[in-house]
Order: C-alpha cells, then sequence, then structure tokens
C-alpha cells in the first residue's frame, strides 16, 4: 500500500500538500490536463485565439500584470502579442478531466479505506488522513462522498490510535469533514465520539488540546451539539479553565472562548459555566433572558457558592436589577432576586456595592411590613440575613438614610422595631436580627445610639435571656451583642446576671464546655470580662457557682496546650485571665477569695503568665492581679508570737533580749510565702516586672509599675523595698518610664515611685547628678495634676531643687 501512494508522488512538488495530491494518481493523467501556468490540473479551462488551453483565474491573472506594467498582451507560451483577451470555455476538456478525476479520486478514496485501520503504518495513516482532508477541502460534495464511503467512523477510529501524530491529524480531518457539514455533524453526535474528543482536553500534549478545542469549535456551531458536548461531565470546567490558561498558546485560548460563547445557547451549559467561574453567560441572562429564564438564573445564582471577586462583580452587574425585583416583582420573583443578593452580600466589598445601590431602605421595609403584603417569614428570614452581612462592612450607618423622617438604622423607632421582632419571631430571624445589633454596636459611630435605644427600651432583660437559648448560633449572637454592649451597660447586665434566673450560670456553663475552643466560648468569658470589676455581689455569686476554680483550670490547660481552638485561643485566653483577675479585687471583702488564692496559688500563676510574649493583654491582665495580690501582703502576713520576757527581764533589761528569728521576709517584717501572703519577693517576681516597664505597650509597662509601687508602698520596710529594686536592677528603668513621658497616666504613677525611691539618700544623690530626671520631674511638678505636683515637689526636695522649708503645697502622706 506504501508503495502505491508514494510511487506516483512528483518528487519536485513535496512541500506542496495540495500540488502533490493534484499529482497523486491511479489512472494515467495527460499533460493537457495541467495548465502551463500553475502546473496543477485544471478545473476551468479556457482557450486564446491561438489555441492554447490555462485555467481560467491563472491567464486572468496574466493579463492583470501585463496592463498593470504596461506592456503588450502576449501569450505566456509564444510571448506573441494577441489581438484579444477573449476566453473560451474549453467544455470538453473540463468534462474530461472532471470524469478523470471523480474516477481517479474514487480510486484514491478506495485507497484512503484500505489505509484508515489501526494495523496500518503510521505513515500511510497519516497519508490517507491528508488526502481526505485534501479532496474535502476541494467541495462540499466530496464530504457528501467521504461520509457515504463510510470514512468517518474510520477517521473517528483513529483516534484510538498509539501515534500522537495520528490521533493530531485525525481530529484535525473531522474538523474537516464536519465544517459547514450538518449531516456529518449528526454522524458525530451519536454514540461516544464527542466523549472521546473531549478527553484530550486534559491530554498533557498542547497538540492535541490544540486539535480537540477546534474540532469541538467547529462542532458548538450546531445547536443540538451544545447540549451534548455540554453534557459531558468535566467538558465546561476544561474549556473555562482553558481559557485563563497560561500554557497554550493563544489561538486555543481564544477558541475555547469562543467554544463556551456557542454553548451559552443551551440553559444547562450556562449553569454549568456559572458553577466554574464563568458567570457572565448568567449575569447576561439575568439582565436581558425572558421572564422564566430571569426566573431561574436568578435562582440559580442564590445556590451558588461564590469567592469575594465573583461577589463584587455580580453586585456590579445586578446589584440594582436584584434591589429593583426585590421592591416590586411577584414574590416569586422577590424571593429569586432575595436569594441571589443574600448570597452576594456576605462580602464586605459587594455589601458596599449594594448599600450604594440602595439595597437597606427595601430591606428596612421588607422586615418590618406587616398586612397582606409582608413577605412570608421564610423570606423574612433571607432579607435578616442580608441585612446581617451588610452591618458588617464598615459604612457610616449613622448616615445613610432607610426611612422617612431621616431614619438611619441606628435610630431609636428603628432599633425599636428590631429589638420588637427579635422578641416577637422564631429563633432563625432572631438570631439574624440579633447579628444585625452586633455589627452596630461593633462600630465605635453608631454603638452609643444602638446602646441609648436599647436603654430606653428596657430590652436588657430580653435580650440577657437569649443566653440561654438551645440553639447555639442564637446564642453566640445574643452573647456577642452582650459583649458590646457592657463597656456601657455594664452594670445594667451585671444586675440582670446576677438574678436567680441562671444566666450566669448558663455563661459559665459554655465555659466550662471541654471542647476546641469555640467562638461561643471566647465570647462568653468576654462578655464577664468586661462587666464591673467591684462588682462584688457579681463576684460573691462567681465564687458560689465556683466559676473562678473553672476558669483557672481552663489557663492551666492552655499553658499546657491542651486546648485547641484556631483564631479563638488568644481572645479566650485573655478573658479568662481578665476573669481570673476579678477575684484580686475583693480580697479585702471576700476571705472566700482569699482562701481561693491560695488554695490555687494563683500569684504563682500570674507571675507565670508574665511571660506571655505577644499576648500584652495577657501580661497587663497579670500584672494588675499581683499589684492587687501583693496589696494585700502586708494583711497577710504572720507575724511570729515572742516569748514574754521573765520577772529578771523585767527587772533588768539586759535579760530582757528579744530572741533574732531568722526567715522573716525583709518586706513585710513577718513570715511571707507567695501562696500562704501572696509576696512578691517570695515569688521571685520583681525580675519580671523589671523586664515588662521596656514593653512597647504602654498599658503593660503601667500595670507592672503599679504592681512594683506596692514593694514601696506604706506598710512596708520601705528601705528593704528600695534594695530589692536596686537588686533587680529596676532603678534606671523606672527613671526611664518618668523619662519617656508616654502617658499622662504613667507618669503620675512613675512620679510616685520615683519619689519614694528619691527618699533613699543614696539614690537621690545619684540622681541629682542627672539633669534629665530633674528636668522630667521639674515638667511633672509644672504640667501635672495637682496630687502628681505635690508628689514631684517632694521628689524635686529630694535632689535638692526645691527649698527644703514650707513647701507650696501641703504634705501629703
Amino acid at each position: 500500500m506504501s508503495e502505491s501512494w508514494h510511487g506516483n508522488y512528483d518528487t519536485g512538488s513535496q512541500s506542496d500538500d495540495s500540488y502533490r495530491f493534484e499529482r497523486l494518481h491511479i489512472e494515467p493523467i495527460y499533460d493537457s490536463f495541467f495548465c502551463p501556468l500553475t502546473k496543477q490540473v485544471m478545473r476551468d479551462p479556457v482557450t486564446l485565439e491561438n489555441g492554447q488551453t490555462f485555467e481560467r483565474e491563472a491567464i486572468e491573472n496574466w493579463f492583470r500584470e501585463c496592463r498593470e506594467s504596461e506592456r503588450s498582451l502576449q501569450c505566456p507560451l509564444t510571448l506573441k502579442d494577441l489581438k484579444s483577451t477573449d476566453l473560451k470555455p474549453s467544455i470538453a476538456l473540463r468534462n474530461t478531466i472532471e470524469e478523470w478525476s471523480a474516477r481517479n479520486e474514487a480510486a484514491q478514496l478506495d485507497m484512503a479505506r484500505k489505509s484508515l485501520n489501526l494495523s496500518s503504518s503510521e505513515g500511510d495513516m497519516l497519508l490517507a488522513l491528508e488526502y481526505v482532508q485534501q479532496i474535502c477541502k476541494k467541495s462540499r460534495s466530496n464530504k457528501h462522498i467521504a461520509r457515504n464511503a463510510g470514512l468517518l467512523p474510520m477517521i473517528i477510529d483513529m483516534m484510538k490510535s498509539s501515534s500522537r501524530r495520528v490521533r493530531c491529524k485525525s481530529l484535525d480531518t473531522l474538523r474537516i469533514v464536519v465544517e459547514d457539514d450538518s449531516e456529518n455533524k449528526e454522524i458525530l453526535a451519536d454514540g461516544d465520539t464527542v466523549r472521546s474528543i473531549v478527553k484530550f482536553l486534559s491530554r498533557e500534549q498542547s497538540k492535541e488540546r490544540e486539535e480537540a478545542v477546534s474540532l469541538l469549535y467547529e462542532l458548538s456551531k450546531s445547536e443540538a451539539l451544545c447540549e451534548k458536548i455540554g453534557s459531558i461531565p468535566g467538558a465546561i470546567l476544561m474549556l473555562v479553565g482553558m481559557t485563563s490558561s497560561k500554557s497554550d498558546n493563544i489561538l486555543t485560548v481564544e477558541k475555547a472562548g469562543k467554544t463556551l460563547e456557542n454553548l451559552e445557547k443551551c440553559e444547562n451549559n450556562v449553569l454549568q459555566m456559572a458553577e466554574n467561574g464563568r458567570l457572565q453567560p448568567l449575569l447576561t441572562q439575568i439582565l436581558e433572558g425572558p421572564p422564566e429564564t430571569k426566573l431561574s438564573m436568578s435562582n440559580f445564582l442564590g445556590d451558588l457558592v461564590l469567592d469575594n471577586d465573583i461577589k463584587v462583580l455580580v453586585a456590579k452587574s445586578l446589584g440594582s436589577s436584584l434591589i429593583n425585583i426585590m421592591r416590586s416583582g411577584n414574590m416569586q420573583s422577590r424571593e429569586a432576586a432575595l436569594k441571589a443578593l443574600n448570597q452576594i452580600s456576605s462580602c464586605e466589598a459587594s455589601a458596599k456595592v449594594l448599600i450604594e445601590a440602595g439595597i437597606l431602605p427595601s430591606l428596612v421595609k421588607d422586615l418590618f411590613t406587616v398586612g397582606p403584603h409582608q413577605l412570608p417569614m421564610r423570606l423574612k428570614e433571607v432579607a435578616a440575613t442580608i441585612l446581617a452581612n451588610i452591618v458588617i462592612s464598615d459604612c457610616d450607618f449613622d448616615s445613610i438614610l432607610v426611612g422617612p423622617d431621616d431614619q438611619t438604622l441606628v435610630s431609636e423607632d428603628i432599633v425599636h422595631n428590631l429589638l420588637h421582632l427579635i422578641s416577637n419571631t422564631g429563633p432563625a430571624i432572631s438570631c439574624k436580627l440579633l447579628q444585625v445589633l452586633v455589627g452596630l454596636t461593633s462600630s465605635p459611630s453608631t454603638v452609643l445610639s444602638v446602646v441609648s435605644a436599647i436603654k430606653s427600651s428596657g430590652a436588657i432583660i430580653s435580650l440577657v435571656q437569649f443566653i440561654e437559648a438551645p440553639q447555639k448560633e442564637l446564642r453566640v449572637a445574643s452573647i456577642k451583642l452582650l459583649q458590646n454592649l457592657s463597656p456601657h451597660l455594664g452594670q445594667e447586665l451585671a444586675d440582670a446576671l446576677r438574678g436567680t434566673v441562671g444566666q450566669l450560670g448558663s455563661l459559665i456553663k459554655v465555659i466550662s464546655e471541654n471542647i476546641s475552643i469555640t467562638e461561643e466560648q471566647a465570647a462568653a468569658i468576654g462578655l464577664l470580662a468586661e462587666l464591673p470589676e467591684r462588682d462584688l455581689g457579681l463576684a460573691r455569686q462567681m465564687l458560689d457557682e465556683g466559676a473562678f476554680q473553672l476558669v483557672f483550670s481552663r489557663v492551666v490547660k492552655i499553658r499546657q496546650g491542651g486546648s485547641k481552638g484556631g483564631r479563638f485561643v488568644t481572645p479566650f485566653l485573655e478573658g479568662l485571665v481578665r476573669v481570673l483577675a476579678r477575684v484580686t479585687l475583693v480580697l479585702a471583702d471576700e476571705q472566700a477569695a482569699v482562701a481561693l488564692c491560695r488554695e490555687l496559688n494563683v500569684a504563682a500563676l500570674f507571675i507565670e503568665l508574665l511571660q506571655s510574649n505577644g499576648l500584652d493583654n495577657v501580661q497587663m491582665s497579670s500584672a494588675a492581679a499581683l499589684e492587687n495580690l501583693s496589696q494585700e501582703s502586708k494583711n497577710l502576713t504572720r507575724f511570729p508570737e515572742l516569748p514574754t520576757p521573765g520577772v529578771c527581764g523585767s527587772i533588768f533589761p539586759c535579760f530582757g533580749k528579744q530572741p533574732t528569728i531568722n526567715g522573716l521576709c525583709r518586706l513585710h517584717r513577718g513570715m511571707c510565702s507567695l501562696r500562704e501572703s501572696f509576696c512578691l519577693l517570695e515569688g521571685q517576681a520583681v525580675d519580671k516586672l523589671v523586664a515588662l516597664l521596656d514593653h512597647t505597650n504602654e498599658k503593660v509597662v503601667e500595670a507592672a509599675l503599679a504592681a512594683l509601687s506596692t514593694l514601696l508602698d506604706d506598710g512596708v520596710d520601705l528601705e528593704q523595698g528600695v534594695l530589692v529594686l536596686c537588686e533587680a536592677e529596676g532603678v534606671r528603668p523606672i527613671l526611664d518610664v518618668l523619662l519617656e513621658k508616654r502617658t499622662e497616666n504613667l507618669r503620675r504613677r512613675a512620679v510616685w515611685v520615683v519619689e519614694r525611691l528619691l527618699r533613699s539618700d543614696e539614690i537621690a544623690y545619684e540622681v541629682s547628678g542627672d539633669p534629665n530626671v530633674s528636668t522630667a520631674l521639674v515638667d511633672a511638678f509644672q504640667h501635672g495634676d495637682y496630687r502628681t505636683r505635690q508628689i514631684a515637689e517632694r521628689a524635686l526636695k529630694h535632689v535638692d531643687r526645691l527649698p527644703n522649708f514650707s513647701g507650696v503645697f501641703p504634705n501629703v502622706g
């Protein structure tokens, strides 16, 4: 077979496939069939006045060139002038050539048939496919001949070849065979041929993908085949992927895009494209399609999972249209619009687009309207969800109008209506509306307006009751709202929680759940941490209910690495430490608190927590707790019982000398320990507190300095306190705090501590030579508050910067 194909090639024309196949013949061919100009078999032979015959197109081009170059009209063979350019069709020769071509093509097709099987050599298969291409390019009728000759199934079978070149050639041949031929396309639509073509899209070889895309593009011009292609799993996904491919060539990418454009004729394909990230066809259908299509597409959009960039695109393209449908459409259309808006509103950027498009007034109206035109509760839930999504965005909701009389979302009437709905609807809607209030109270610009409206409505009790709701999402929303309100309504919340209803117990139960740390637990402990610190009644109830023991155990577990919870671990730990520190504020009033601190050795835990680098709030709360504990040390220190002097001792003083007792605390002059009397010196906490004076967070510095100041307080041995700070190398850091003047509170605290230090003559002498410290004290004396100026005056006297006579201020201890 190979010899038959190759033996009749005109070897001088191998580079031109078209010419090569013109010369490939089986029946004898005559020289008169060839045009002297083109050297190819003529299709439309014409004769000149001198009897020479040429291809019509070729001789017409010759005459045109003669005229353009202003040469005389000559015969290209004889180069003799012609009197006329009249061309006489050579009908007989044309018929003879056509008859020869038909016989020759039939014989060649038969030879191609014999090579189109998988047992043929690669060369024979490629040559046969090439021949089919050439013959089909000649005329559409030849495509019918190829179909009638049964070549299409054979070409399709070539896609299974082990040769990549044959597979690529078969795909390209199929493209040519089906081009502008609906009947041939129908043949490919039968069976699994299209599925096999689609499989080539996943091949590593880019050439196979290119040929497959080109063939699919041609097939996609048929509406019937659009549905067929779209029904094959993965077809649209791979085509969508190719449109953004960096590895495929630009023509392949463009063909994939054009194929998808053709596939958009089928509605199911549009839905698949949307699922796979090509959303524009869906958006176009929603905007421009007939009503039924708009409805179905909007419903589908509401069920899609979209990334944030796509949500913004949809909001910009469809936001206004969907809001208009929500306002005025029938109930079915409004439901579809609400579903779609719910989907795209859950991103801050897209929410802002919807706000600009005017969604808020419509949402508020839908939520508050009652009567025949009101939304059913299931759709009110969707509207509430959209509103909850939107209020998370960083917008000025106190300036965006949502109703008559310049009402905004934080106007008193609107907040009252929201509170009414929360109390009088089902858990699902209540939860979403609580989330709306959470969003509004998370912003400094709107929280006070909401707090004022809640106060005027008397809704605190009803909001607190949601802590006991069985639905977790509802509980979380209520606790987060109460946490946001607690800095402004702390006492009201504490009073509500201290009742006998059990809400405090419910919060403690949430915290006690021994699972991975959740958002609900972080919010619950955050709420407790924000309540008034010195509410003795609340502290007593927490002592009675074992809350502090629970909190202590959770802190220890986290420190030991026994709790997991991702992003909620840090806020949970911060809240736990703040709540545990609360017990140190009532030591003077509650003996049970002292007993608990001793039992748990909380002072040791707080000292350990001072080293929680990166957790500023934990370090700050721990230092503050140690300040409170240390202030009680002088009251808890046990003084040894000394024996009463005997008779001789009372008569002769030399016999009445008291015995020396070893092991007494140098600060408190008694028997101290960290566990029993919370002594910072015994607990080796001083070095750790001094280290915090160099912290970048001034609140941590202030708390550490406050704890250290207890070493210099009234009721302790001041000389020993100064010595302890010197031994811990703490004097210079304390002076640096004074010099930095970071906040007024820090300066006030630093001036107090420095004045105590300067009561030591040695330190006063050293400091007197430091002009910076003197300048800082003078500045405090001139610009501080009344109390700070008093203390600064005394400090300046210590370093001889003020005369030591009756002071500017009366003495204050």
